[in-house]
């Protein structure tokens, strides 16, 4: 289906970026408690989508992004959830191990998620548009065109600059991008244009460290934030309803069981972009 573009006008004051809740209610939990104690109103809270993945609480996370009323663009996962697709569509290589282990936890959300939340997935647009500072940010989950494509902070600053081109023909002049779906966080300067990836809260970005991010965009300035939650309960409650194909040891450790899906320069070894904190 075509999703719509919706515009969230003039939104003055510090952003709080984020995607990936991944059925964390944990980690949900926590960034609505960081965004209360810095005096982000839901309205200046943005989500690139994939509310409900691989850990355990799928449907009371929905409904808690639902009730809180921030912005949510659509992911892959609620593609297939809102239309009872087959699979999460995250678009991982045949035969990878992503690939192979998210038929655990897609069946489990699956099961868990009401025919209201499918009916609320369904309704989300498929972009964002906002001016903030003077200046104009496009929403994505993945790529301009193709929800899952997966944009690396090692990919070339080519391959970001073809998707900001699409980005422009289709909704004008932007002087950012806010994106996900790959769960890794970055900033990079692509020629007058921000790309920013806030990386995930339900996960941690494969790096050795459990604590997950988003991201705070304040005036000129934006940054990549750590979340602090309780990990450990979120890992026991992915055990306690059978999600134990390897994604609840990803809570506990800092890796993903998948690192086939990261490009080689990203997997265990590689120093991470919070190695100076």
């Amino acid at each position: 289906m075509t999703r719509a573009t919706i515009d969230l006008g003039e939104l003055d004051g510090p952003i709080l970026l984020f995607g990936g809740p991944y059925s964390n209610l944990r980690a949900m939990q926590a960034l609505m408690t960081v965004a209360t104690e810095r005096g982000i109103t839901p309205e200046r809270m943005i989500c690139t989508g994939d509310v409900c993945a691989y850990a355990a609480e799928a449907e009371r996370t929905a409904q808690t992004v639902r009730a809180l009323g921030c912005a949510v663009v659509a992911g892959n996962c609620e593609d297939s959830l809102g239309f009872n697709e087959l699979d999460c569509g995250c678009g991982f290589e045949e035969g990878a191990t992503c690939n192979r282990l998210s038929a655990e936890w897609f069946a489990h959300a699956n099961n868990q998620v009401s025919e209201d939340t499918r009916l609320w997935m369904r309704e989300m647009p498929g972009r964002a548009v906002f001016t903030h500072a003077g200046k104009r940010y496009a929403v994505i989950h993945g790529g301009a065109e193709k929800m899952n494509a997966f944009i690396w902070p090692t990919d070339p600053p080519e391959r970001k600059a073809q998707e900001i081109a699409l980005l422009e023909e289709a909704i004008g002049p932007i002087d950012g991008v806010v994106c996900g779906h790959s769960g890794v966080p970055f900033i990079e300067r692509v020629e007058s244009c921000d790309w920013i990836n806030a990386g995930a809260i339900g996960l941690p970005g494969h790096d050795g460290d459990v604590r997950t991010s988003y991201a705070i965009l304040d005036g000129e300035d934006v940054s990549i934030e750590r979340l602090t939650y309780d990990h450990k309960d979120a890992a026991l409650a992915m055990e306690r309803v059978g999600l134990t194909a390897g994604y609840h040891n990803t809570l506990r450790t800092g890796w993903w069981p998948s690192e086939d899906s990261f490009p080689q320069e990203m997997r265990r070894g590689v120093t991470s972009i919070f190695a100076a904190e």
